[in-house]
């Protein structure tokens, strides 16, 4: 195995992958900007390296203090976590060619998989049901308007290389086509550098439904689905496995087709594989080549070290999983925590925690890098903590993720440890009678 490992990225994926580095006997350096040089996964770490200053750009999305630190350390492979340069094919080739094992797959499939139109080709190509809408990038309004009104209004005008709901357009009718279009490609060339468009059939009541695997080249096998349709404006904010939607047939359906694709492309790593499930038939979204935010309720719920795994499979080339290995009982629900005021359109809520008791318990985890007296500042994710709970089915899910939503106490700033016990307590969420815009609908904050 790896004797050091870098980690570029910072807050609680970057605890996460010290852990599991630590299980794996491998030595950590944790890089950070100025103002986390106190932070939790600095703490954790071997060694620690200042990149740059508070700037995402200065710091953790600089590909040359990055590289730096490794020359500095001696690292043998860089794990990037997720954001930041997490599906940045440019650093996977950066890091590559400098003789360091990039911990993912290869620089060409987070390429292929990161363009939105080119996935699209590709999840068509290996089987895969895709939403309709145009083969590739729209060129100009015209044609917006032409395959807009072949498909049927409503229609999502996407960004080729976007994520997160940036450059992203729901057009009801026709005579909102034009501004939309013009907005998304303006959007799409500040936060990609891209402002390549495409559009595709617009679901108004779909679930959204991901499939986590594990691939090397002896094979591919699944871990379940998550069902992940609690969202805020294409944000995830609750997610559950299995999917309580699903009957066997359709889950048998969905893995079994999923998995093939990943194999027919020579996946290496952790990766997920997204959908739209709507009216009993799924419909492909996108591939994430990195591991999730969400990945924890999988590993609570199959008893698989999603991290460690991805780690042996970057240092073998195989993973050491066969499908008879991942045997997945009861349920399990995950609340991502933010440092945020759901009452004030969720703005953020930077400041010092002054009083933080995390809850315990059995078939409790926390992933987190809070603690009492850390400064949450004001420049990155809000992300600070996630409570996932297991229970025998569902119900007692439910209620042990309230139980430790109780007894999670964080003063000083404001999350929405608040808003999550609103949705599971509201019974639509425990009927699971919701759809991804349900949030909005219901008016909750």
């Amino acid at each position: 195995m790896f004797k050091k490992v870098l980690i570029a990225n910072r807050g609680e994926i970057a605890v996460r992958v010290i852990r599991a580095c630590k299980e794996w006997g491998i030595s950590t350096v944790a890089v950070h900007s100025d103002v986390d040089a106190d932070a939790m996964h600095v703490r954790l770490a071997d060694e620690s390296v200042c990149i740059g200053s508070h700037q995402p750009q200065n710091s953790y999305l600089n590909i040359s203090s990055l590289m730096s630190a490794v020359d500095l350390t001696g690292a043998e492979a860089i794990h990037p976590g997720y954001g930041f340069l997490s599906e940045n094919a440019k650093f996977a080739d950066v890091v590559t060619k400098h003789g360091i094992k990039f911990i993912g797959p290869s620089s060409k499939l987070i390429s292929q998989m990161g363009d939105k139109i080119e996935a699209k080709r590709i999840a068509k190509k290996n089987g895969l049901p895709v939403i309709e809408g145009s083969e590739g990038a729209v060129k100009d309004f015209e044609e917006a308007k032409s395959i807009s009104k072949e498909i049927g209004y409503p229609v999502l005008i996407k960004a080729a290389g976007g994520g997160g709901g940036k450059g992203m357009k729901i057009v009801e009718e026709e005579s909102q086509l034009k501004n939309l279009f013009l907005t998304a490609k303006s959007e799409a060339k500040k936060y990609f550098g891209n402002d390549e468009l495409y559009i595709e059939k617009y679901f108004k009541n779909p679930r959204h439904i991901e499939v986590q695997i594990m691939s090397g080249k002896n094979g591919t096998v699944h871990l379940g689905e998550r069902d992940c349709s609690v969202q805020r404006r294409h944000q995830k904010l609750i997610e559950e496995t299995p999917s309580p939607v699903l009957n066997k047939e359709q889950r048998k359906n969905l893995l079994e087709k999923t998995v093939k694709m990943v194999e027919k492309i020579g996946y290496e790593g952790a990766g997920t594989v997204e959908f739209i499930f709507e009216k009993g038939k799924f419909y492909f979204l996108e591939m994430n080549t990195r591991v999730q935010v969400e990945h924890p309720v999988t590993e609570v719920q199959t008893g698989i070290d999603i991290v460690k795994e991805q780690m042996w499979i970057a240092f073998s080339g195989n993973t050491a999983l066969k499908q008879s290995d991942i045997d997945p009982r009861g349920h399990s629900i995950e609340c991502r925590i933010n440092a945020e005021d759901p009452e004030l359109n969720f703005q953020p809520s930077p400041g010092l925690i002054s009083v933080c008791h995390q809850p315990s318990g059995f078939r409790t985890r926390v992933d987190g890098s809070i603690f009492q007296g850390c400064k949450i500042t004001p420049y990155y994710d809000s992300l600070i903590a996630k409570v996932i709970c297991k229970g025998r089915n569902r119900q007692e899910a439910i209620q042990r993720t309230l139980r430790s939503l109780d007894e999670f106490v964080i003063e000083g700033i404001t999350t929405t440890i608040g808003l999550h016990k609103k949705i599971l307590n509201h019974e639509k969420f425990i009927k699971s009678n919701f759809d991804t815009n349900w949030l909005e609908k219901e008016k909750f904050f």
